[in-house]
């Protein structure tokens, strides 16, 4: 079959043939209708995640929508290694596939689902923890994960949405989706004096971190207490993905001025359980336009140029038959 590959960490996909994949109890074999290339499939594919493999050659992706053997439309994934979801045909668990909406665009369902879940299990999470959001600090909102976070936030009740980032056209994104953005350069000390005049003395109930590095570290000096009162604030700093850097200093000052917890969201994290429990309403939420996701397709033919152009954050990639 026709597939992208990676022949060795660190290259890009050539389009080329490909072993047809095995079926083992309990998978089904699916055709590609449409699949993204998310930020984690390339850092999967270049070795650097911490699911990598390491093995190689291997097909890129980690889910899509595809055409079951009854023809039916269906969001799936789990394909295993060294296969991905940047195939002509997938083997994938019958039992996790979900079917898509009436109306659904299989573009918009693979380009949105995995940065919309991202958001999506921390905030819901969030709200069934405590009835509520208040308002909610997404860092590095430029990209598409961070662009569905603040509409996932506002769709969950959010108070006020703050987002911050670099890209100018995506902080005017966020701002149409109904957020207040913060500008940061990477600079700590102005960074931090900037999402502490956004905040102006309100506590985030949730902060959703899609950069960690050293933005993590100027939210770490904005958020941080000054005197000796009880903290009456609960803030959940939930860590999503580390584009900006893969470790950042938590000050002790935070610590024990703040009421705070740190914790992660992603692949080990989360359950499938959890996951599968999501799927359904997210979907729904996508097929009626009420998450909006920009979206660019390229044929699988053209691989090379869809690879590149996943590089630049704005529309995501989605990659179709052809």
């Amino acid at each position: 079959m026709k597939a992208a590959i990676i022949n060795q960490a660190g290259a890009d996909p050539v389009y080329g043939d490909f072993a047809e994949p095995v079926l083992d109890d309990g998978r089904e074999l699916v055709e590609l209708v449409a699949a993204g290339i998310h930020p984690v499939v390339r850092s999967l594919a270049a070795g650097r995640h911490y699911g990598s493999t390491g093995s190689y050659p291997l097909i890129p992706g980690v889910d899509a929508v595809a055409r079951t053997a009854d023809g039916a439309l269906a969001y799936t994934g789990y394909v295993q290694a060294p296969y991905g979801t940047l195939a002509e045909r997938m083997a994938v668990p019958g039992r996790l596939r979900m079917v898509l909406p009436d109306g659904a665009e299989p573009a918009r369902i693979a380009g949105g689902v995995n940065p919309g879940l991202a958001s999506w299990l921390p905030l819901s999470a969030r709200r069934a923890a405590i009835g509520s959001l208040g308002t909610v600090v997404v860092l590095g909102a430029t990209g598409m994960a961070g662009l569905l976070a603040v509409q996932n936030a506002r769709l969950l009740g959010a108070s006020r949405v703050i987002a911050a980032g670099r890209n100018p056209a995506g902080l005017d994104l966020a701002a149409g989706a109904g957020a207040a953005v913060v500008a940061i350069g990477g600079d700590r000390q102005a960074d931090a004096r900037e999402l502490a005049a956004a905040l102006d003395g309100d506590s985030p109930g949730l902060v959703l971190d899609f950069v960690w590095g050293p933005p993590a570290e100027a939210m770490f000096d904005a958020l941080a207490g000054r005197g000796l009162a009880e903290d009456t604030a609960d803030i959940a700093y939930v860590q999503i993905g580390s584009l900006a850097g893969p470790s950042a200093a938590v000050p002790s000052v935070l610590l024990r001025s703040r009421r705070i917890t740190i914790s992660g969201s992603g692949a080990g994290s989360a359950s499938i359980a959890q996951i599968i429990a999501e799927l359904p309403g997210y979907l729904q939420l996508i097929a009626d336009g009420k998450v909006e996701v920009p979206v660019r397709t390229f044929p699988l033919s053209q691989i090379s140029d869809a690879w590149a152009a996943a590089a630049d954050s704005g529309q995501r990639v989605v990659v179709v038959p052809g």
